[in-house]
């Protein structure tokens, strides 16, 4: 016959008073949390597109700075003259070097390449306190090669010839002396009411060079 403790049979009841609800989120939390999604997300994509326009001109002027620099040095050790060629209508530089009497290209490095500057960024050079620029020349020095010698387009002689590239204003003498140069930089939105931001790039004689900015308004 079973025992007592073996006949007994366990069970639980849970009180008639006692119910399990189910807690969720109201309408205002639900709100508040997509809010504060949406501020953290606007927030992420203001900084990774609206770079502070001072900081965006800043990197382009240190960065002709530097590669100045380093030209520079390579000019001194390498006993090579190289110059910088600003295309104002492109907005863009390039560095060349003097080969055989002539000005080519650097393609060794790709730090000396041709390079434009972003959107609504532009720059102006100026040399011995004139502005370079080359529509208001008294005569069209298109019609003269480098040896200055008189092209007639009417003349062919011979097959024609890969027009070799416009020499540069700036020059980098193997000496460590630098063509003095003042080159501003301006940057401004088109479909913008922000002020414009301005640098200038300066050498007077030999580097390194000189930076000023960022600047209201461009300098007198």
């Amino acid at each position: 016959m079973p025992s007592a403790a073996c006949s007994y049979k366990f069970t639980r009841k849970w009180p008639r008073n006692w119910s399990v609800k189910e807690h969720g989120f109201t309408l205002l939390e639900v709100m508040l949390v997509l809010l504060l999604m949406g501020l953290a997300a606007g927030y992420v994509v203001f900084n990774a597109v609206s770079v502070n326009q001072a900081d965006r001109l800043a990197e382009q002027v240190k960065r002709l700075q530097v590669i100045v620099d380093m030209a520079s040095d390579f000019a001194v050790l390498n006993q090579q003259e190289l110059g910088i060629y600003i295309d104002e209508e492109k907005q863009s530089y390039e560095f060349r070097r003097l080969q055989d009497d002539e000005w080519v290209k650097v393609e060794e490095n790709k730090f000396y390449a041709s390079h434009a500057l972003p959107e609504n960024m532009t720059m102006q050079l100026t040399l011995d306190g004139l502005p370079w620029q080359t529509e208001e020349q008294l005569f069209d020095r298109e019609i003269f090669d480098e040896q200055l010698s008189v092209r007639d387009a009417r003349v062919s002689i011979g097959e024609d010839e890969e027009k070799a590239p416009p020499p540069p204003q700036i020059l980098i003498m193997s000496s460590g002396e630098i063509t003095p140069f003042s080159l501003l930089f301006a940057y401004q939105e088109v479909f913008s009411n922000d002020a414009p931001v301005y640098f200038t790039l300066n050498n007077i004689d030999i580097p390194p060079l000189e930076v000023d900015g960022p600047l209201d308004a461009p300098p007198l």
